[in-house]
């Protein structure tokens, strides 16, 4: 298994933020049956403000170029994609042309050694 932690930015409106919020009680099956097809085994979000952060497991063959080329071949995915990009906006430091806004981590501190 492998395990991913990436951060995005939500636009900073409380009222976007709880529509984002209320989608992601309701995810579409469709967008949980591609989860499950690229090869994720389990998925959390958390928020804390406008910041999210998201930890992902997968299976050991799971890469995130598999991941986007089904994503591409998916509308339904893609139709996700453009809805979620409503609410969500690039890092302060990244390009906020990037259609991918969600950006990896580097893993800093492991307990125990």
């Amino acid at each position: 298994m492998k395990r991913y932690c990436l951060t995005v930015d939500l636009k900073d409106d409380p009222a976007l933020i709880q529509a984002y919020e209320d989608y992601h009680k309701q995810v579409w099956p469709e967008i949980l049956q591609s989860l499950t097809d690229s090869g994720i085994e389990s998925m959390e979000i958390y928020r804390l403000r406008s910041r999210m952060f998201m930890i992902i497991d997968t299976s050991d063959d799971f890469s995130f170029e598999k991941k986007s080329t089904l994503d591409l071949a998916n509308p339904k995915v893609q139709d996700w994609e453009k809805l979620m990009g409503k609410y969500q906006q690039a890092l302060p430091w990244e390009d906020p042309n990037d259609p991918w806004k969600w950006k990896p981590m580097d893993k800093v501190f492991t307990y125990p050694v």
